[in-house]
């Protein structure tokens, strides 16, 4: 039986795969078990780099094993993802690196919504994101109903939520809910050029980034711009940005060391 995670350490990043191709990487509790290990133990990888194996990247909870006419329903659901897919989200969320996902085909259900987690998201333009709770009449969860409003807008998010309406990898894009789309033959190439390019980044910079864009909609503009103040102090004295400057004064690239 394949491992239903991969990660491979290239360099100075890791790339971990959602390896459960026939069931388009639909998260059983292995997996998710798989997965949360993986994050918990990037190390000291610079970046982060997580996609799916196959034709999908995940099509959210395997409901292989969820029988309404059995004697085990009805599931604790609140308690899956409180769980399962909840620690997920939040390790995703609380890497201090850039966390890069490669959608490379369909992203249903909570599969959608853990890749719209990660810093930056690609797919490939025939690519599918799908909010599908509504169709088993759920509510968008892993994160859904938190990150949709904020990127979309109220109208698109709640159009997306209640029809359970396919969005392509291109559409994603041009709406603003990721970052780019490519085609599908060009999307593993331009992942590993991002994020080769963010493990050779000020990691300190990326981090601090990361902390004040996650704190912006829950601050008042006066309190915000004290917490820049304070993450630019600490940039300010690091090796990186000495590095950059230096870099910027003789017209070269800069070699970041990660400090």
């Amino acid at each position: 039986m394949s491992d239903p995670i991969i990660v491979e350490k290239v360099d100075h990043w890791v790339k971990i795969t959602l390896n459960r191709p026939e069931r388009l990487n639909a998260l059983n509790i292995e997996m998710h078990l798989a997965f949360r290990s993986a994050l918990e133990n990037v190390g000291t990888a610079r970046a982060v780099l997580i996609t799916g194996a196959g034709r999908g990247f995940c099509a959210g909870q395997d409901l292989g094993d969820r029988n309404p006419d059995t004697g085990d329903w009805p599931p604790d659901l609140g308690q899956t993802l409180n769980d399962y897919f909840n620690p997920l989200v939040r390790l995703i969320n609380g890497l201090s690196v850039p966390v890069v996902c490669a959608v490379n085909g369909v992203a249903a259900g909570a599969g959608a919504n853990l890749a719209l987690a990660c810093d930056v998201v690609l797919a490939a333009n025939n690519a599918r994101f799908i909010q599908a709770f509504s169709k088993i009449g759920l509510v968008p969860d892993a994160g859904g109903s938190w990150i949709l409003p904020r990127r979309l807008g109220m109208a698109r998010a709640m159009g997306l939520a209640l029809t359970g309406e396919v969005l392509s990898g291109s559409q994603a894009a041009e709406w603003g809910l990721i970052w780019k789309s490519y085609d599908e033959a060009e999307l593993m190439s331009a992942a590993y050029e991002l994020v080769t390019k963010f493990a050779a980044g000020p990691t300190a910079a990326y981090a601090g980034t990361k902390k004040l864009m996650q704190a912006a909609a829950g601050n008042l503009f006066d309190e915000h711009l004290d917490d820049e103040a304070i993450v630019q102090q600490a940039c300010g004295r690091s090796d990186d940005y000495a590095e950059g400057v230096r870099a910027f004064l003789a017209k070269r690239p800069a070699k970041f060391i990660g400090s």
